[in-house]
């Protein structure tokens, strides 16, 4: 019976990982004490509800870039700091609903928390909004750093996905503590390989991403 049971537990395991395309990894096998809070997988996002093909919490990334990864962290918690991700890999099928969900201008329930100065009309414009993401090629993660010990977030002196320049990388109206939060962040990605989006301080993409041309679709479970 024991055997049964082993065979069991194995065939489960596997079948919970094997979905995945060649290439790509649960982050949380290489990195297994990453926070990770995937905001699409939660109503806490400027949507207001889950989203399209986020069916679980769990980090899927490129091996390479969830390799990457694991340095940062590690170079950080040789500060007592650590790496909190908000979102990586992001199915097509979830762009597409940002597409749907942005072309209706009467569904504006989170504007105030997170576009409160840019008409919703105006977010494919801006490019807050486009048809395509650097996330569905699985190399795009979104971080922010948390203290080690109590796991609270450094102030990096505005909301992870807000749209306005106040996440720009070089915004000037902040503080000096925010200042060098978002300095240290940039750092030590860039130093392991990430490069960043100047409009978004969370925002950073392997430098030699493995799939530079592929917009992957399956789901996040």
């Amino acid at each position: 019976m024991k055997y049964y049971i082993r065979f069991l537990f194995v065939f489960v395991w596997f079948g919970a990982f094997a979905q995945l395309p060649e290439g790509f990894v649960y982050v949380k096998s290489i990195i297994p004490d990453l926070d990770v809070e995937l905001r699409y997988n939660t109503s806490n996002n400027f949507v207001g509800k889950r989203i399209d093909g986020y069916q679980s919490n769990k980090l899927i990334l490129t091996k390479q870039a969830a390799l990457a990864l694991k340095e940062v962290q590690e170079s950080l918690q040789d500060r007592n700091l650590c790496l909190k991700v908000y979102d990586g890999y992001r199915p097509q099928r979830a762009v597409d609903h940002f597409m749907s969900w942005a072309k209706d201008l009467n569904d504006t329930i989170n504007k105030q928390a997170f576009y409160p100065d840019v008409d919703k009309l105006d977010l494919f414009v801006e490019e807050y909004i486009a048809a395509r993401s650097g996330h569905s090629k699985g190399s795009t993660v979104d971080v922010t750093i948390i203290n080690g010990n109590t796991g609270e977030p450094l102030d990096m002196g505005s909301n992870y996905d807000f749209f306005g320049e106040a996440s720009w990388v070089n915004y000037k109206n902040i503080n000096e503590s925010q200042k060098a939060n978002r300095q240290l962040l940039q750092e030590v990605m860039l130093k392991f390989g990430f490069k960043n989006y100047p409009k978004e301080w969370w925002h950073f993409t392997l430098k030699d991403e493995p799939f530079p041309d592929t917009y992957f679709d399956f789901p996040v479970k």
